[in-house]
């Protein structure tokens, strides 16, 4: 049976250091102490109904849970290098939320973090909407369901990372990263995907200016582009866009099929460019960029 703390108020430092197998709930952890780290190295915890104003209250956490939880602009970096952790139904408002964390899964949340998930590893964000600024910076493993997310310089750096059902309003997102997948999502946002490998759109509406170039292995399955001029300079892509792409530039190689092009840019290439852009109703051209049109 788990010990239970309930309806205190803690604002020394440490003031449930190592605390195991023990339910905190309906605590306040504020006031003129001003203390740090109040629940650093806790194992074996639930805390529920809890509000935090104090910084770094849960860092070296092993096996824990938040629910119901507000934590304010004053709980700075409230969860660093903890592993195996459920967040769900909570309310974050600290900067660098998440830092070198294992395992942890944010279900039902509103979070606004700049530099949110930096260099994690198997984090599960579900039904949560999150503002951050470089929003999980080269973490891996990662699995997004029903995001609705605003920011800048999201993804980058990620390795096996899948998203879903989501709204992603950034810009430079997905730079250098590897095998990710995003599905029936909208992405707005300028320089989408830059330097990418293995990177999958299926379903998605992708909208913003100079997207998705220097791509290697860039797939677009059933997708279409809004406001998406300059697109896919210097990439490896094969890509069938349903309407409209404003301008196409450079493609390396691969084939991009589209109902429409405004415009095909096949100028001033500093490497051999390949690529093929094919009107769906010119869809058996085998030339090369604006031939097929």
């Amino acid at each position: 049976m788990k010990n239970r703390i309930e309806n205190q108020t803690f604002d020394m430092e440490r003031s449930l250091y190592n605390i195991k197998d023990t339910e905190v709930v309906n605590c306040i952890f504020a006031g003129e102490a001003d203390g740090e780290s109040v629940l650093k190295e806790c194992r074996r915890i639930d805390v529920n109904d809890c509000s935090f104003s104090l910084r770094y209250p849960l860092w070296h956490a092993k096996k824990f849970s938040l629910k119901h939880i507000f934590m304010d602009d004053k709980a700075r970096a409230p969860l660093w290098y903890s592993d195996n952790g459920k967040i769900s139904d909570s309310e974050i408002n600290g900067i660098k939320c998440l830092r070198e964390c294992k395992n942890i899964s944010v279900n039902g949340c509103k979070i606004i973090s700049p530099e949110f998930g930096w260099r994690c590893k198997g984090v599960k964000i579900s039904n949560s909407t999150i503002d951050s600024v470089y929003f999980l910076f080269e973490s891996k493993d990662v699995e997004i369901d029903n995001l609705n997310m605003t920011g800048k310089y999201s993804f980058q750096y990620m390795k096996n990372l899948t998203i879903k059902n989501s709204s992603l309003d950034t810009k430079d997102a997905f730079w250098h990263s590897k095998n990710i997948t995003v599905e029936n999502s909208i992405v707005k946002g300028e320089y989408l995907g830059w330097f990418s490998e293995n990177l999958t759109f299926i379903n998605c509406k992708i909208i913003g200016t100079q997207p998705l170039c220097y791509c290697k292995n860039l797939k677009l399955i059933n997708c279409t582009m809004e406001d998406t001029d300059l697109a896919f300079e210097y990439s490896d892509v094969e890509a069938d866009i349903k309407g409209k792409i404003l301008s196409v530039k450079n493609p390396k190689s691969g084939v991009i099929t589209a109902d429409n092009v405004d415009k095909i840019i096949s100028e001033d290439a500093v490497m051999k460019c390949n690529g093929k852009v094919v009107l769906r109703g010119l869809a058996n051209c085998t030339e090369p960029l604006e031939k097929c049109v």
